[in-house]
């Protein structure tokens, strides 16, 4: 038989690509066979009843078979349905199209806007930037939050926490700083939070403008697996960016329903928990997602702000002081400072910008040190000066907080649609500190 009369013989016959099977299915995982999969290797899940599909993730494999953590619901599938893999991977479309939509973790518009059309892509994990190819910081980043730039000035590359409890006023920060940073390109992920909170924070915390904005969204209500690799998109679109040569703002909401996302991948795996439950994964995932952003040699810049929910107020959450551990600041917001209406509520003395002496002049830091100083003689003191006890006269330095008391408060305080510039704030904390 002729090589010419062979493939045509061949061309005319139905080949189906391999397959797996599903052998056993529970509510949080798939167990299936059939396959050659490596961990992490994504695959499409068909049922035989209707051709329904989802994805999924091989995150365990034993001698005869693997686990698959899906992406979505998987009500309908059954044993014996159909496992295909996808051999190119985890990876996303991005581009400068995405700017000024809201989609989910792959990239889909969820805004109504019409379908978005981009010729490159990204994989959803990467390793971090190396660390010799890391450049130092050594440029300030405006917020235009007075408080921030003025105390706890940051700088391009750098990595900042917010520490709040429910309900003090993260998401007006994020509005903020997102609204008033000078980047050119800002990334926000929204994870795991209620589905009602994304619509009024594009329209109340950034008053509907999302100009060089992307938004990504993977709510409460969406899976693990999608709550988990939302953070990781995010962080792949602000890279796709920062490789541009493009300085990037990533602010990611929140990294504690980032964490507990991991902890039900982990626990439903059978890993053993830990404190609060959480397992050894959620730990070590935090810097293998925080380790990403930064400042590139030869390329832009990603500075970050990770919001991390301490319930309770209590800062010795394990995921609150693992992040602290990672990150290059921390800006813990106070209940305390709330119900005496200073907004935002920004509690100095437990804060900290250990870039921030590389980035300002020498007068901004003597300014800065000198307000903390005098601000915690005034907490030091509060309750002596609220019952009349001091005499003063007694202590010049405490004789000079109380004179400096309303500007320093006043510092403090910032209407949410109220902007300034680095150099603003550094001016007006110079000429209160004189």
């Amino acid at each position: 038989m002729s090589l010419k009369s062979l493939k045509s013989r061949i061309s005319n016959q139905k080949h189906s690509i391999a397959f797996g099977t599903i052998s056993k299915i529970s509510a949080t995982i798939i167990i299936a066979k059939g396959l050659p999969v490596s961990i992490g290797d994504t695959v499409t899940i068909v049922s035989q009843v209707d051709e329904n599909s989802t994805l999924g993730m091989v995150t365990e494999i034993d001698a005869n078979q693997f686990f698959i953590s899906p992406f979505s619901f998987i009500e309908g599938f059954r044993v014996g349905d159909k496992v295909y893999l996808n051999k190119n991977g985890m990876s996303i479309p991005v581009g400068k199209a995405l700017l000024g939509r809201v989609v989910d973790p792959f990239m889909n518009p969820i805004d109504s806007k019409g379908s978005i059309h981009t010729h490159n892509s990204e994989a959803i994990m990467k390793a971090p930037i190396a660390a010799m190819s890391r450049g130092m910081i050594d440029e300030k980043f405006s917020v235009g939050v007075k408080t921030i730039d003025g105390l706890l000035s940051c700088g391009k590359g750098q990595k900042l926490g917010i520490f709040a409890g429910s309900g003090v006023g993260k998401s007006t920060l994020m509005g903020m700083i997102v609204r008033g940073s000078e980047a050119p390109i800002k990334v926000v992920a929204l994870i795991g939070e209620r589905g009602r909170e994304v619509p009024e924070f594009i329209e109340k915390n950034l008053g509907g403008n999302l100009e060089n904005t992307v938004i990504i969204v993977a709510t409460s209500d969406d899976s693990p697996l999608m709550r988990k690799y939302g953070a990781f998109s995010a962080m792949s679109v602000a890279e796709y960016f920062k490789n541009q040569g493009e300085d990037v703002l990533f602010i990611m909401d929140s990294v504690t329903r980032f964490a507990m996302a991991q902890r039900e991948i982990g626990l439903a795996l059978g890993e053993p928990p830990t404190s609060k439950g959480y397992p050894p994964s959620s730990l070590t995932l935090l810097p293998q997602l925080m380790e990403r952003a930064g400042k590139e040699e030869g390329k832009g810049s990603i500075t970050a702000f990770f919001t991390i929910l301490v319930e309770g107020d209590d800062l010795s959450d394990p995921i609150a002081d693992q992040s602290r551990s990672i990150l290059d600041g921390h800006i813990v917001l106070s209940r305390e400072l709330t119900d005496f209406g200073i907004f935002p509520p920004i509690h100095i003395l437990n804060s900290a910008s250990r870039i921030m002496n590389d980035i300002i002049t020498p007068e901004h830091f003597e300014a800065a040190r000198k307000f903390r100083k005098l601000y915690t003689l005034l907490k030091e003191n509060e309750m002596l000066i609220r019952i009349g006890a001091y005499t003063k006269g007694t202590d010049a330095e405490l004789d000079e907080a109380l004179d400096k008391k309303e500007a320093m408060e006043k510092f403090m305080v910032q209407g949410a649609t109220f902007q300034t510039t680095f150099e603003e704030a550094s001016k007006l904390l110079i000429e209160i500190m004189k």
